[in-house]
């Protein structure tokens, strides 16, 4: 079982120019595969949490539910309700909340869609008509792999990958009401899920396929200052065991949860990990 050993319950303090963020690992759950419906849980690739319900997403086209129980901090209870195909375009890959409806960003023919939590396609969101063409980005399993949702920015999603005409470092957000937002980070965005009104929690993945060396890092994104913060950084040479984590969701008061991708793999696992994030003004 693969576990968050190095660190765990301990808070790491992260100091930026006017904020300074404590994180800290509170708990990890290895899910064993099953199956709900006659679907097997596998490849889940995203998550967002309303009233006691999770839902995932996983890249076979699959909407799945769960009832999440979360007691003095630790994951007690993460039980399969139900598995839905969804009516629309495989490789669904991220996922969020928007105003009582599920958003699900996909790859291969990208897009961003309004669902049911019934797994029923609504509408497509509007979103940047570059993102639209599948020949813009740097392959056809590279492009929208992670969404989020607020008022004030509306749909905001980006490519797992800078675009073809992007440095492969400079990363971009791209939001519905308030244009586009670049940094600069190595390895593949895999989820997005605002930390308050305008800093947005970013899961980035940074994988070897020469020697297996994996670093999962999380960054805060300030939309208005333009500042980029390191939060956390684990990296498989030094003493992390970690695994694929490609989804996200805010479950509480400071509170985030964190899944892994097991490629339906008998190498891999799928892991739920718990932490809390505080941010403090200096």
């Amino acid at each position: 079982m693969r576990v968050f050993i190095i660190l765990l319950g301990m808070w790491v303090c992260v100091f930026g120019e006017l904020l300074n963020y404590d994180i800290k690992i509170l708990d990890s759950k290895e899910f064993v595969t099953q199956k709900i419906d006659g679907v097997k849980i596998t490849e889940l690739s995203d998550l967002a949490f309303d009233d006691g319900v999770l839902y995932s997403v996983g890249d076979q086209g699959v909407l799945y539910t769960f009832s999440l129980i979360i007691k003095d901090k630790k994951i007690e209870q993460i039980k399969p309700l139900k598995a839905m195909k969804l009516k629309s375009n495989r490789d669904a890959e991220g996922l969020c909340l928007a105003d009582g409806r599920l958003l699900i960003s996909f790859e291969r023919k990208p897009s961003v869609e309004y669902f049911t939590f019934h797994a029923k396609k609504i509408k497509d969101a509007k979103i940047d008509k570059k993102l639209l063409n599948i020949d813009n980005y740097r392959s056809k399993n590279k492009a929208l792999e992670a969404v989020t949702y607020n008022k004030k920015y509306g749909v905001v999603t980006a490519p797992e990958l800078p675009l073809k005409k992007q440095d492969i470092c400079t990363h971009t957000i791209y939001t519905q009401k308030k244009g586009k937002f670049s940094f600069s980070a190595c390895g593949c965005i895999t989820a997005l899920e605002f930390i308050d009104e305008y800093r947005v929690l970013v899961l980035l993945r940074d994988y070897s396929y020469l020697n297996g060396h994996l670093i999962i890092t999380l960054l805060s994104v300030d939309f208005l200052s333009g500042d980029v913060d390191t939060l956390l950084k684990m990296d498989s040479q030094k003493g992390w065991e970690i695994d694929n984590f490609e989804g996200l969701t805010k479950v509480g008061e400071n509170l985030y949860l964190m899944v892994s991708d097991d490629n339906e793999s008998m190498f891999q696992k799928t892991l739920f990990v718990l932490f809390a994030l505080k941010i403090h003004l200096k």
